[in-house]
């Protein structure tokens, strides 16, 4: 897993009813949860995303299907296909991500740390670069003629 990013699991009950997934906001979810929303019925070949949050956490769940995240920071980057609806992929500040292969009717549900703040977005990958190095306190090494 690459920096401010790690699986979270969930318990799973299983009886005669069927199964029970608790997912708990500061329990096994480490952030209380203020924003709650769900992606589906994704074309086949689209990709969603494509940004970071300057501050915000996310705990991103597939509850149906699976799909991929592609996770980065300037410094490294990482595949995670979501297909177990135990699994959670938590996403820190200032890492990009993008969201693709949505199969099998792939449901995507999103627990978010914040409200929505169209400030705390960046959008622009080469911004999203300058930012993320300071952030990551990571000085590019320079070269001097």
């Amino acid at each position: 897993m690459i920096r401010n990013t790690k699986m979270l699991y969930f318990p799973m009950y299983n009886d005669k009813y069927g199964k029970l997934v608790p997912v708990e906001a500061n329990g096994n979810v480490p952030f209380d949860v203020k924003r709650v929303y769900y992606i589906y019925e994704v074309m086949d070949g689209m990709r969603r995303g494509f940004h970071s949050h300057r501050d915000l956490q996310q705990a991103l769940i597939c509850i149906h299907g699976s799909v991929k995240i592609l996770v980065k920071t300037p410094f490294e980057e990482d595949v995670v296909c979501l297909n177990n609806p135990q699994e959670a992929l938590w996403i820190g500040p200032m890492v990009w991500r993008e969201m693709y292969d949505f199969e099998n009717d792939g449901v995507l549900l999103v627990l978010a740390s914040e409200h929505y703040t169209e400030d705390d977005y960046i959008r622009d990958y080469q911004s999203y670069e300058q930012e993320a190095k300071v952030f990551f306190n990571v000085k590019e090494k320079r070269t001097y003629k």
